[in-house]
Order: structure tokens, then C-alpha cells, then sequence
């Protein structure tokens, strides 16, 4: 089967030179809109374009003369117009609510001809030319960038540029991919699709079927934080207070959207790894009643969160999708059981009360969610290869991405 790897690199860019990847990011979403605007069809996605050489035969002089981009950039913008259609049009045949795909999100994709790999650095096409940009990589080795870009058994596929405007930094997301002829994970039958399920909770922000875990430990903290300052503030009463509350307000409003941004992108690059074409969330209407427990701030995570990844998934070619949440945290999720019974569940804690079945109650019902999506379209459920039953161990602790760097953690004050 085909394995798929991602290594997130930040880069160290050049002071005069961050205009020119700006400038590029915004010609590139201008030719991913003008070719998803030349795709769609509102009358029938009969009409709508699904071929990649169609799109890039009427679109490419054109959207050469309107830009300063290089050809494969142009092309690279194109094919992922093209990617989101295809993916709109299969909700759109299952009946679901569709519109048009729209690029918002600063991003641009590489090829191996626009982006030259060194061992410690890349040079990046863009509208003023080429540009060097360093790797800025963590001291503990191997990283995944030594794993898999300069491993012999991983080959380049794709790179996705993404700014980071909360911190003014650029990371560079670089897809690999090998062929393993022994790993039978996954069924020959290509035509349906793999699911990752995903559970939104307390104990955890998110929960994939992948075994990984988004911990909403630091989220909860700087709340807290920003929470206890705006107390302080709102004692002292005086009009340099208040001004302050304001400024604390928006600083508070930009870094909870930049962490949830943050987190919707591991999920869709966590799917996209993966191989999965679609994700699935629990249903989010009534969720005050299922977690009572939930604090105003957690609701408002979720449905960001899942908003977030509903438009950046499409820009891939994922769809996104929810399913009922009904017994999703009481259910057995091994597939020769699925008993279901309150007392399943205790806490953190999944034990099933008939085969015995022992795991991490979130990660349970991450799997009972994209189950239940795969079973009704027979698709596939991508889940935890870490153990002999495909399944993670109890209470196990991984966090997405670089959600722990420094970089993300703000300050609570004036």
C-alpha cells in the first residue's frame, strides 16, 4: 500500500524577501479561485470540471499573463482548484449542501521543480525570482524531516507553504510517500474511501482514529490565564484599565483562533497522511446538553474547530462529514463486538463489559464515530496500527504538531 509521511519545517526567511513570498501567495490563490470559479457548475455537477488537464489546457496562458508566477506554480494552483471540485461533487452525489470551492487560506503548493531540497536548506520559486530560505530544525534527532525527506524509502511528492501570521513565521509541510507491499492495513478495494473519525472533547481537544491525541490541557491554561487578568483589570476600575481589557480582548480572541487554525491543519494533514478522503465529526447540535461539564470556551473550540477544518479539508480534496453522536462514548469499537452499555465507559477509561476490551475512552469514540460513517458508505476506518488488534494503547499521550512550542504560547498581560 501507499504510505504517506508529512515533516513540518519551519523556515528562516530572509527579512527582504518575505514581500516576495506574500506577493506569491496571493497570485497563487488568485489562480486557485479562477480555475475553481471555471470548474464549478451550479446547475449540475454533471457539468462541473473533474479533470485536470481540461482545467489546465483552458486556464494555464491565461492565468500565466494575469501573474508573475512560475509554470509549475500556476499549474500546481490549477490542480488544486481541481482537487476541491472533486471533492465538492461527491458530497454534492451523496446530497449533501455544496457551493463552490473558495481559497481564503494563505498557502501555496510546491512541486519538486519549484522547491530545490538541500540538507539545511530550500530554494523557493517565487514572483521576484528564487528564494533561500534555512530550516530552523529541533535539536533532537532524527526529526521528521531526516526520517523521511533525505530517507532513501520515502520519495518527495508535494510541499505546502503555510504563514503563521499570529508569530510572522513560514513552515514548509513536505509530503513523502513509499510503497509498502507488506502492510495489509488496508483493503484492495480502492474504489471506497479511508475515514478518520474524530472525537471533541474535555479530557482532549481532539481525538483521531489514528491513535493522536490533540490534549486541550494548554488551551484550558492560558484561558484561565487570560480569564484571571481580565478580572484584575475589571477591579481596578480606572480608564486605563478598561483600554487595557479591550487590548486583552483582542489579544485573547487572535490566539484562540490561531490555535484552533492551528490544530484544524494538523487534523487535515493528519487525514491527508493518512490516505483518508474523508472526516468525520460527531454531529456538534445539543452538545451543551452531552457535556454539561464543558465550559463556554470549549463549545466555542468545537464549533471553530470544526468549521476550520470544514473549508481547509475541501482545499485538499478531503470532505468533511458528521454523523449522530448517539452511544458513540458507550459503544465497543472493535468490529467483532460493538456491545453497547453505559457502564462501558468510566472517565478517561474505555472497558467493555462483555469481550473485556480495554482503551483510552476518547480514542474508543473516535473510532465508533468514523465507524459508523464507513459502515452506512462501506467504506474504510484508518485506525492506530501501534498494537496487534490496530488499536492504541490506554491513556496514551500524543500531541498534534508543534502545538507545544513556545511560539504558541501567549502572554496573558497588558
Amino acid at each position: 500500500m501507499e504510505v504517506r509521511r508529512t515533516a513540518p519545517v519551519k523556515l528562516v526567511v530572509p527579512d527582504e524577501r518575505s514581500d516576495d513570498l506574500h506577493e506569491s501567495a496571493r497570485q497563487f490563490l488568485h489562480c486557485a479561485n479562477r480555475a475553481a470559479e471555471f470548474c464549478w457548475d451550479d446547475r449540475s455537477y454533471t457539468n462541473c470540471v473533474t479533470a485536470n488537464t481540461t482545467a489546465r489546457d483552458a486556464l494555464y496562458a491565461e492565468l500565466r499573463e494575469e501573474t508573475e508566477l512560475t509554470a509549475n506554480l500556476v499549474q500546481e494552483a490549477i490542480r488544486r482548484a481541481v482537487q476541491a471540485t472533486k471533492g465538492v461533487v461527491e458530497r454534492w452525489k451523496q446530497g449533501k449542501r455544496v457551493s463552490q470551492p473558495e481559497f481564503t487560506s494563505w498557502s501555496m503548493v510546491y512541486d519538486k521543480r519549484s522547491a530545490t531540497f538541500y540538507r539545511d536548506r530550500v530554494s523557493l520559486s517565487t514572483v521576484n525570482g528564487r528564494v533561500e530560505c534555512e530550516f530552523e530544525l529541533p535539536a533532537d534527532s532524527p526529526t521528521p524531516y531526516e526520517q523521511y525527506v533525505l530517507s532513501e524509502d520515502y520519495e518527495f511528492r508535494a510541499s505546502t507553504l503555510q504563514y503563521d501570521k499570529a508569530t510572522d513565521e513560514f513552515y514548509f509541510h513536505i509530503t513523502t510517500r513509499k510503497y509498502d507491499s507488506d502492510d495489509d492495513e488496508v483493503s484492495e478495494d480502492t474504489e471506497h474511501q479511508t475515514v478518520l473519525g474524530i472525537d471533541l472533547g474535555v479530557n482532549s481537544l481532539a481525538v483521531a482514529s489514528t491513535g493522536t491525541f490533540w490534549r486541550g490541557d494548554e488551551y484550558d491554561h492560558w484561558c484561565r490565564e487570560f480569564e484571571k487578568r481580565r478580572g484584575e483589570m475589571q477591579q481596578r476600575g480606572t480608564q486605563a484599565a478598561h483600554n487595557a481589557l479591550l487590548r486583552l480582548g483582542k489579544r485573547e480572541e487572535a490566539w484562540r483562533k490561531q490555535y484552533i487554525h492551528t490544530v484544524a491543519n494538523e487534523i487535515v494533514s493528519e487525514a491527508v497522511e493518512n490516505g483518508c478522503g474523508v472526516i468525520v465529526f460527531e454531529d456538534l447540535t445539543d452538545i451543551r446538553k452531552r457535556l454539561p461539564q464543558a465550559k463556554w470556551h470549549h463549545i466555542w473550540a468545537f464549533r471553530r474547530l470544526v468549521e476550520y477544518v470544514g473549508y481547509k479539508a475541501v482545499e485538499q480534496g478531503v470532505a468533511v462529514e458528521q454523523v449522530a453522536p448517539k452511544h458513540t462514548s458507550q459503544r465497543c469499537s472493535r468490529t467483532d463486538c460493538g456491545f453497547t452499555h453505559e457502564n462501558n465507559r468510566h472517565g478517561k477509561h474505555f472497558e467493555c463489559q462483555k469481550c473485556g476490551y480495554e482503551v483510552n475512552a476518547d480514542y474508543n469514540a473516535a473510532k465508533n464515530i468514523g465507524l459508523r460513517y464507513a459502515r452506512k458508505r462501506k467504506h474504510r476506518l484508518r485506525s492506530s496500527p501501534t498494537s496487534g488488534s490496530g488499536d492504541a494503547p490506554v491513556d496514551v499521550r500524543i500531541t498534534g504538531g508543534m502545538l507545544n512550542g513556545e511560539s504558541y504560547q501567549p502572554i496573558a498581560g497588558d
